[in-house]
């Protein structure tokens, strides 16, 4: 990845309306479990991106088929032939950055039988994987090393209670349940700490809607051993993403509409950002769609966003141009991610010339006037480069390797252009 994207104030409008893509969490849930589940199924309006594309091209390896349609509208649609249980090896699977990926698979595939190879691009390389080997060892999974890459030589799982440290990442538990009904005992997964339970809701969902039916209870979730069957699944607009565009009419002020998001049903954590920006002085209207429009003024506020850590970034950039100070908390496990992204984002604003306060889980960010034409680095990370672009609605700013936003919106910065920003691509 090299070059500059040139975010700059551009077109003041009052009003704008975008449809994001599809949310990657759900879009890699439901490909997995349609890829074991038995019989075809069918998943609409998923999102094709870097980390969607490396979980398909991974199940194409271990033998699932999917086949991929396009409507004249643009929509997509998937028909995926499961394997009707856990795969099975010899195979080599390669995981790219996708952390949902690698700790979605790495489960399924202890689940199943035969030898596996995995290995994943360097940054993945670099993040956790402990708390979930540790729990498929003591259900007798056979896996050598301790991060990317891995050898699993596979002969099922015992099922059981299992102890699993899901303070770090819930994509751990996440990737534990799914593989659980594959089990040759139910399964009861324990936890104490939980960051980021909103996903847990994702997994439940997507769970249920191919057939398993986990029990929840404080601290715990049992799964019955069984399987998955095929089913029709929709995936909904990725709230994550939709995040910046409802901060971008924040700032401006303008008003924005989400089509195809609805706050009131949907189980995505970092929707959460809309009550946030409510809480800063923004209006809400809900429906089918979200109607955000900003205030003449921002308001500094305390958050702790241990829910919706994805989307801090975009809630610490308006808040540069707040009245007051504001105080993100509860985001530790941020530092575990694609970057360390409290501290990327703290040294991208200090860049800027804005006050910035940092601990161990937290971020204070004091309001300030940005300088102009600044280089933001993005550290490989897609979400650094999306937030950083709302500081351009105001300023101009460098984005350093913009292409980085394949992973999660290929098509971000033509979005961007709907918010009124002026886009522009540079050598670096």
């Amino acid at each position: 990845m090299s070059g500059l994207a040139r975010v700059a104030p551009g077109r003041t409008r009052e009003r704008f309306a975008v449809r994001v893509p599809g949310s990657k969490s759900i879009t890699n849930r439901a490909l997995l479990l349609a890829g074991v589940a038995a019989g075809r199924s069918t998943l609409r309006d998923g999102l094709d991106a870097d980390d969607t594309r490396a979980m398909r091209d991974a199940l194409r390896k271990l033998g699932v088929g999917i086949s991929e349609h396009a409507g004249d509208d643009g929509t997509l649609r998937w028909e995926v032939d499961g394997l009707g249980g856990p795969p099975s090896g010899p195979a080599q699977v390669y995981c790219g950055m996708g952390a949902t990926v690698g700790r979605f698979l790495v489960p399924m595939l202890a689940a199943g039988s035969g030898s596996f190879s995995l290995d994943a691009h360097q940054q993945l390389r670099r993040r956790p994987l402990g708390p979930v080997l540790a729990a498929l060892r003591s259900q007798g999974a056979r896996i050598t090393g301790e991060a990317f890459p891995l050898q699993i030589d596979a002969d099922g799982l015992d099922g059981g209670t299992v102890a699993v440290d899901a303070s770090i990442s819930s994509q751990f538990l996440s990737g534990l349940m799914m593989a659980a009904p594959f089990a040759r005992d139910d399964t009861t997964l324990q936890f104490q700490t939980l960051v980021s339970r909103p996903y847990l809701e994702l997994t439940l969902d997507a769970m249920r809607a191919f057939g398993s039916t986990p029990r929840v209870e404080p601290g715990a979730v049992t799964v019955a051993r069984g399987g998955y069957r095929a089913a029709e699944f929709t995936v909904e607009p990725d709230a994550s993403t939709a995040s910046y565009f409802l901060a971008a009419a924040a700032l401006a002020p303008a008003t924005v509409t989400l089509t195809g998001l609805d706050r009131r049903r949907t189980a995505q954590g970092d929707i959460e950002l809309v009550t946030l920006l409510q809480r800063m002085g923004a209006t809400v209207s809900d429906g089918a769609s979200v109607e955000l429009s900003g205030p003449a003024q921002l308001r500094g506020i305390e958050a702790d966003m241990n829910g919706s850590s994805d989307v801090f970034m975009t809630l610490a950039c308006v808040a540069v141009f707040a009245d007051g100070p504001t105080t993100i908390t509860g985001i530790g496990h941020a530092r575990v991610k694609e970057t360390d992204r409290i501290a990327a984002c703290a040294e991208n604003l200090r860049r800027l010339g804005i006050r910035v306060e940092e601990g161990p889980g937290h971020i204070r960010i004091h309001p300030g006037t940005p300088r102009p034409d600044v280089r933001i680095a993005t550290y490989e990370d897609h979400r650094v480069a999306m937030a950083f672009a709302l500081i351009g609605t105001r300023v101009p700013v460098l984005i350093e390797e913009p292409a980085v936003v394949a992973k999660t919106c290929p098509a971000f910065f033509d979005l961007w252009r709907l918010t009124g920003a002026s886009v522009s691509m540079e050598q670096g």
